[in-house]
């Protein structure tokens, strides 16, 4: 019988000529990670073999099913989404191991939709290999985002150290972001965010911060109007609501002297003003969950790292985290 306070976690296998097969393997290599969750990978048990064998993890052993009631609850699951095999080669993508990446993902989408898991963790993907039919986006936000009919999401990157950084724009051309950045896109990020600092983790009054644009959040105009005109005038209506909401702030100046860790959460206005810090600050234990939607999406903040895929060299922690991270949030969303 399956234990009721442990949920089903699906992942996705994502690439398996990168290192997600192998950063899959190191995290249940360590079996006291199976008393939090029933995990269930969808991709394939000939690739797994593959890493565990040059991983050398002969005494570890997973369970292939091709069906819910054939799940182990003490192991980890494996759901072969293809039949057939194909020869890869660790760190060589083809479009054979992207067919594999996508095939898993719409699965897994699928049987989160059914109810078969309760949340998704996903292993990096080649976002340009990935791309077929039924996985047509330049990412795994903006396909979980349309697979489940949400109006709008938010990329939120977490870590176990509180840091908390989330964007206005995600996967979108440097030189479209002023032109895309409105009052009601602005409004709308903080509300999800808001939302999930108190939905997702337990936060009852949350703190956020939102930084500038341009250079020295445009200096009182000089480098830039967004600030005074866009901006600013979103932060004052939302604290005139009761939010408590901060900025803009100067994001190389907030993030050098660590005012991050004042707030719960910092509001960045596109992909790399968010990513960059985030990374350097928080790499090895950082999570990519994409907040604003009816389910739960994780993933560590890496990528497929095709230079080391297959030589041992992977750091799991990330994943592990991400693993984690879906779990704590599903409880937080159960009030548990």
């Amino acid at each position: 019988m399956e234990p009721k306070q442990k949920p089903r976690i699906g992942i996705t296998i994502g690439d398996v000529a990168g290192i997600g097969p192998e950063v899959i393997l190191k995290t249940f290599a360590d079996n006291r990670v199976l008393h939090f969750c029933t995990p269930v990978v969808y991709g394939t048990a000939a690739a797994l073999n593959k890493y565990r064998k040059l991983l050398a993890l002969e005494n570890f052993s997973f369970h292939t099913i091709q069906a819910f009631d054939q799940l182990h609850f003490k192991k980890l699951n494996v759901l072969n989404v293809q039949e057939e095999e194909i020869d890869f080669t660790p760190g060589v993508p083809t479009p054979a191991t992207g067919a594999i990446a996508r095939t898993a993902l719409l699965r897994a989408a699928q049987d989160l939709k059914d109810g078969h898991i309760q949340a998704i963790v996903t292993a990096p993907i080649d976002k340009d290999n990935t791309q077929g039919e039924g996985f047509q986006f330049p990412g795994h936000t903006e396909f979980f985002t349309t697979f489940f009919n949400a109006p709008e999401s938010l990329m939120f990157l977490v870590s176990s150290s509180g840091l908390r950084v989330a964007t206005v724009t995600g996967h979108l051309p440097l030189k479209d972001v002023a032109n895309t950045l409105t009052p009601e896109l602005l409004i709308r990020k903080l509300t999800i965010l808001d939302n999930s600092l108190r939905k997702d983790f337990g936060i009852q009054k949350p703190k956020i911060a939102v930084l500038g644009l341009n250079p020295h959040a445009g200096e009182n105009g000089l480098l830039g109007t967004e600030e005074a005109e866009l901006i600013l005038p979103v932060i004052e209506q939302l604290k005139n609501k009761g939010n408590l909401v901060f900025g803009p702030f100067p994001a190389d100046g907030y993030f050098g002297t660590r005012s991050y860790q004042k707030f719960d959460a910092t509001l960045a206005l596109y992909h790399d003003q968010g990513l960059i810090p985030f990374k350097t600050l928080a790499f090895e234990n950082g999570v990519n969950f994409t907040a604003g939607l009816p389910i739960v999406r994780t993933s560590p903040d890496h990528g497929t790292a095709y230079d080391i895929a297959g030589q041992n060299k992977a750091d799991e922690t990330s994943f592990r985290e991400a693993l984690f991270a879906a779990v704590d949030i599903l409880r937080s969303r159960a009030g548990v």
